[in-house]
């Protein structure tokens, strides 16, 4: 797969004949933005099924929704961060799933694990959206720190800026005992 798109994004004419209902605008509208949906998805998902999977996901949106982009010279960006939000929709299946596809060596065992994850993952989610969407496609993912500020839309300064802070907020919120993850949990900061 090459790194160039040969074709550009539909025209805003498409997109506005698409908005009015005409099938073939809207054929050519979901034919024209698919190698752009997949090839962003292609950066964002672990795996290329995933990123198949997000691609078509967002296709369908667009097709249900379409209708309600204001818009049409911002169809590029909203299809982004659709695909960007199915990306990390996957992403936390997977982090949910990761306990049940090891094998453990006993029940004890398997429950510490589990409630392990489950309080990495809670963690995770209490971080501020901004700092858990760098996190997760970042450390997660496992995407560069270029192509993490890219999908994103930041410049690598405010992406290394929003790792650091989310990363200092995971690991406090992390090590301080269970019991201070309550109301008081900042106090022995």
């Amino acid at each position: 797969m090459t790194d160039r798109i040969a074709s550009p994004w539909p025209t805003e004419q498409v997109v506005g004949a698409a908005q009015q209902g005409d099938p073939r605008a809207i054929a050519a509208l979901l034919d024209g933005s698919h190698a752009h949906v997949r090839r962003f998805a292609l950066t964002l998902c672990s795996t290329p099924e995933d990123a198949e999977d997000a691609a078509q996901e967002a296709l369908i949106v667009l097709y249900r929704k379409i209708g309600t982009l204001r818009v049409a010279a911002a169809l590029a960006s909203w299809m982004f961060q659709i695909v960007r939000k199915e990306c990390i929709r996957r992403a936390r299946l997977a982090l949910h799933a990761t306990p049940a596809a090891r094998v453990e060596p006993s029940a004890e065992d398997s429950a510490l694990v589990r409630l392990e994850i489950e309080r990495v993952v809670a963690s995770i989610a209490k971080l501020p959206p901004d700092q858990r969407d760098v996190l997760v496609l970042r450390d997660l993912r496992g995407l560069s720190g270029a192509a993490t500020a890219r999908a994103l839309g930041l410049s690598r300064a405010a992406m290394k800026s929003r790792l650091h802070r989310g990363r200092a907020t995971l690991r406090l919120q992390i090590e301080a005992p269970q019991g201070a993850s309550g109301q008081n949990g900042g106090e022995h900061a």
